[in-house]
């Protein structure tokens, strides 16, 4: 009755609020407590809800939409671009992750059929508490996270065949014949798929956007995702092979950004009641009843997805630390690897029993991927140190002995993001030496052939730092979006070399302390560099001069980066003049020919007298005089160094440009 199915959703949601921000607070991700409250809610618990007929119809319609997002996020050309690590890692992962489980599933009794179903199984991680968790931790840019990424991807695209297959193991189907029968419906949909997203969904998308109606076009979306999904389901395929091939039809037309923005509400929904779903499934009894067998369990599929997982990146030539890192976060069980579970159950793979262990085991491994991340660092550090350099700083061409360039007074550069490609391309135009240090083996060997200096490694790894000479270095940028990391070479860099200039690049104001505490120079959090854009454009919109803009961003940069030196201040060993000036700042500039200092000298105290900031340094041509003599005359193109606050500076770069008439 629908009076029923009502109170049923309202009792899972209100349990779930109180179970969720419980969760929350104990830093869990969101989809374990919704585990929790169906478990809690469940016919084998609490029993509030006793048919689970309503909720399991809406949590199928929730795997539907998530496939459907998945799709529509899958971009084809994305694929292409990150293919290497898509196939060998994804695939290596995937596929010796079921062979390893069959083979164990055999030695234990289990029939070849039913222990490939296991293998099945276990060789999917779970997208959403993963990716919820990088991105929350700001970590899904970092080089792990852009490997587990990579590996996800494939998984999501074994979805499909692994559903196709999971009948034809329990015998169901008329083997070869069956196959290829399957094969053929999937190419024919694929294909219609194909052209649908060329011509028809374009066409379809375009008529609806005319009307500029957003409910229709919410509904379109909706037509097409669960109508594709029908029609493959009536050709005997699955439900979410059509989902799937409809959210990549609208992925390549222009609308999909906003197709996704509107589909997520509805997914976010429906996928709750999925994994409450889930938890309403599980026997609580089961738990009580194998306990060892349940927690031996969970043991051995987070060693085996972390070995085979860090194994498979590693043939990408990736350290070994970073492989480790992503396959932790990666050995859990997947939310797909239930759908898959519940058709097994359905063509005899698992019995009643086995299915319930199953769940246990999996809910386990999903509630302790936060742990896994936590101590993901600690652990790849502690078994790369009882590994030698030459095994644990990757394989293939980028392992290969360097003979190392001659190098002095150089930068260090870490990361090649937008960051560090900027700041290389400019180091570049001005003649000065630098060293990229780069994790990424495919961005290593491409820069290479461009005839970029870079070197492939973990530059927490002091055999790749001294490969970089960091004991020659002026200069080290750590432009990474990993703090932890960043965190560590910094402070490796600064035992190397303690008169080593370091600027580390972080995300937020709360990451800067503790790396001036490992003896960091400066440090450029993008929070508060983002705070001082918006305020120039919002200042530029209203038609503010522009003197006036700088003037103010002047003060914002004044206020917070005296915080952020007072935070430097407090640490005695941060290296460096920079460390013991209280609110002053160093700055360089250039005499241009027909400014008022121009023939002046020293003695005349032009720049003293009109801007307060006192003169260091004076570079002409090759030769550098530090402390000049009061005769010093001043001349064009000569590079002063001053020392003042950033007021007394802003006034003193006025002197050096051409006087107006």
């Amino acid at each position: 009755m629908p009076y029923e199915a009502l109170k049923d959703i309202e009792i899972l949601f209100g349990l779930a609020l109180v179970t969720v921000v419980l969760f929350r607070r104990l830093k869990f991700p969101t989809i374990i407590g919704f585990l929790v409250t169906g478990i809690l809610a469940g016919p084998y618990a609490m029993a509030f809800i006793k048919d689970t007929h309503h909720v399991e119809q809406m949590a199928e319609i929730g795997v539907v939409l998530l496939l459907f997002t998945i799709g529509i996020e899958l971009s084809l050309k994305e694929l292409m671009r990150i293919r290497h690590l898509v196939l060998w890692g994804g695939g290596l992962q995937v596929l010796v992750t079921i062979l390893a489980v069959a083979a164990v599933g055999v030695a234990f009794g289990f029939s070849g059929r039913q222990a490939t179903f296991f293998g099945f199984l276990v060789a999917l991680s779970s997208t959403a508490i993963l990716m919820k968790l990088l991105i929350d931790s700001g970590q899904a840019d970092a080089p792990h996270g852009k490997m587990a990424m990579g590996i996800l991807i494939f998984q999501d695209l074994c979805i499909v065949p692994l559903m196709l297959l999971t009948p034809l193991l329990a015998g169901l189907g008329d083997g070869v014949q069956e196959v290829l029968v399957i094969s053929g419906k999937a190419l024919i949909v694929v294909l219609a798929a194909h052209y649908g997203a060329r011509f028809l969904v374009p066409w379809i998308f375009k008529q609806v956007v005319k009307t500029r109606s957003r409910e229709l076009f919410i509904l379109t979306i909706i037509f097409i995702g669960l109508g594709t999904a029908w029609l493959t389901a009536m050709a005997g395929l699955s439900l979410a092979l059509g989902a799937f091939i409809a959210g990549l039809a609208i992925s390549e037309s222009e609308y999909s950004h906003q197709a996704l923005s509107d589909i997520i509400p509805f997914r976010e929904a429906f996928m709750s009641l999925f994994f409450i779903s889930v938890g309403m499934l599980l026997d609580p009894a089961i738990v009580a009843r194998y306990p060892l067998l349940i927690v031996s369990l969970v043991l051995t599929i987070l060693l085996i997805k972390a070995v085979i997982t860090t194994g498979a990146v590693m043939t990408l030539g990736v350290p070994m630390r970073i492989a480790i890192i992503a396959a932790l976060s990666l050995a859990q069980i997947g939310e797909f690897s239930f759908v898959l579970s519940q058709a097994g159950v359905k063509v005899g793979l698992l019995t009643p029993e086995l299915y319930q262990i199953f769940l246990a085991a999996s809910i386990a491994t999903m509630g302790l991927t936060p742990l896994c991340l936590k101590y993901a660092n600690p652990i790849a550090d502690f078994v790369i140190e009882r590994f030698p350099h030459r095994l644990t700083s990757g394989r293939g061409i980028f392992s290969q002995q360097e003979k190392p360039a001659q190098l002095s007074d150089h930068v260090i550069i870490v990361g090649f993001g937008v960051n560090g490609r900027n700041l290389a391309r400019v180091l570049k135009n001005l003649h000065i030496r630098h060293i990229v240090i780069e994790t990424n083996p495919f961005t290593v060997r491409k820069e290479k052939k461009s005839g970029q200096l870079i070197t492939f490694g973990d530059a927490s790894k002091p055999e790749v730092l001294e490969h970089a000479q960091i004991d020659k270095a002026r200069g080290m940028v750590i432009a990474i979006s990993d703090a932890a990391t960043s965190r560590r070479i910094a402070a490796l860099a600064r035992q190397m070399n303690p008169t080593l200039h370091i600027i580390v690049r972080t995300r937020y104001i709360l990451e800067v302390e503790p790396l001036y505490k490992l003896g960091v120079n400066e440090v450029i959090p993008e929070e508060f560099e983002t705070s001082v854009e918006i305020l120039s454009r919002v200042l530029r919109n209203y038609l503010v001069p522009q003197d006036d803009i700088e003037r103010c961003i002047a003060d914002v940069r004044s206020d917070g980066y005296d915080m952020l030196r007072s935070m430097s201040r407090r640490h005695s060993h941060a290296v460096g003049i920079s460390g013991y000036l209280a609110g002053a700042e160093i700055g360089t500039y250039r005499l241009k020919k027909g400014s008022q200092l121009e023939g002046r000298t020293l003695r005349e105290g032009t720049i003293r007298s009109m801007s307060g900031a006192s003169v260091l340094v004076i570079k002409r041509g090759e030769e550098v005089v530090p402390n000049p003599d009061p005769v010093w005359e001043l001349r064009d193109n000569d590079i002063v160094l001053l020392l003042g606050t950033p007021e007394q500076l802003a006034v003193a770069g006025r002197l050096f440009e051409p006087s107006v008439a």
